[in-house]
């Protein structure tokens, strides 16, 4: 059986992080199969959210994907082999 490689996302103050978050998933684009995103919805949007990622195996772009993500500020990303 094939593992799965996730990355999970943790956006702080999504309004002020989400351009330069954006432009990351961009950039590593060809490494997402699947991408969901969740935030509290409602009468009141959110400030917080959290994405999840299905990534294609490739391990060392993943590596510089996940490092680049926690550079930025707001941002938590941790990658899961399952």
């Amino acid at each position: 059986m094939d593992k799965y490689q996730i990355m999970m996302i943790r956006i702080n103050h999504r309004i002020n992080s989400a351009e330069s978050l954006q432009k990351v998933l961009t950039r590593y684009g060809c490494n997402i199969k699947t991408r969901l995103g969740l935030h509290e919805a409602g009468d009141v949007c959110g400030v917080d959210g959290l994405v999840i990622l299905q990534l294609v195996k490739t391990d060392m772009s993943n590596t510089d994907f996940v490092s680049e993500l926690n550079a930025l500020e707001g941002i938590e990303a941790m990658l899961c082999e399952v």
